[in-house]
This record gives C-alpha cells, structure tokens and sequence, in this order.
C-alpha cells in the first residue's frame, strides 16, 4: 500500500473514531495514536496553544517537551508563521528544540479554528527526509478534520 492509500484509509478511520465523541482530548489521543501506529512514526502528538507557549497534549511516543514558546523550535515557528513546516534534518533547523537525539526530521502542521491557530500537529521520525508533499497534504487534511474537535 502506497502512502496515499494509506493515507485515505486513515482519514476515513479517524473520521469515523472522532464522529460523534465530543471530548477533545479522547479525540487527539485517538488520533495520535492513529496516525502514529499507521505510519510507525518515532514520535506524534499534539501541543496545545495556551497563552503564548504550547503545552504537550496527547501523544504517542517517548516523553516529550512540555511547553514550547511561541516562535521556537519547529513547532514554535509553525504556529507563528501559521504554516505547515516540512524538516528533512533537523540538525539543520535553526532553533531546533532537541527533546530526543532520535528524531532526525520533522513535520509540523498547525491546527485552526476561526483563523487562528489552536494545536499543532508534531511528528518526528528517525530517519532523514521522511516527509514529503503528500505527507503535507493528507496532514493538512487531517488539520481540517480536527478543527472539528474543537
């Protein structure tokens, strides 16, 4: 199965667990727990804006960075430039925030509702460029789908 099968798959999935469930947080662990086990992703997860710093949400993986500035860091930046940010090395990330020495790259795709972002969506792999424009894509997707949990 290719990565856009899979990622079809997954949304329909995801679509179906969070139909319905009105608590927020059941729904991001689901869905971290969905995306993360569909792809076998180092680490996936959801930090969560409060103030001006995101606070660790659900997720699944190692232990994690609990709170983030708003504009360090991958997630930092995504949520202050308000876009998706695709890193093929980390290392080569500017202001990385290393909570673990096995991630190697990163996706970074903000949450919105009414324009404004609300969570982004964290995952790490340990390989070198795991992310591609269909991971965008389908992750974007994914994006809209959560809004809804809101």
């Amino acid at each position: 199965m290719n990565n856009d099968e899979t990622y079809s798959l997954l949304l329909s999935q995801i679509e179906a667990l969070i139909s319905g469930e009105s608590n927020r947080i059941a729904n991001l662990a689901n869905i971290a727990s969905a995306v993360h086990h569909a792809f076998d992703f180092w680490w996936t997860g959801f930090y969560l804006v409060e103030g001006e710093q995101l606070t660790l949400g659900p997720f699944q993986g190692p232990v994690a960075c609990t709170r983030i500035p708003f504009g360090r860091g991958v997630c930092g930046t995504a949520w202050k430039e308000q876009q998706t940010i695709v890193v093929p090395d980390v290392e080569q990330f500017e202001g990385h925030i290393a909570c673990s020495s096995e991630s190697k790259s990163e996706i970074v795709v903000p949450i919105f509702v009414n324009k404004a972002v609300v969570a982004v969506l964290d995952i790490d792999s340990k390989y070198l460029n795991t992310f591609d424009n269909t991971d965008k894509l389908y992750l974007e997707r994914l994006a809209d789908l959560i809004e809804h949990c809101w």
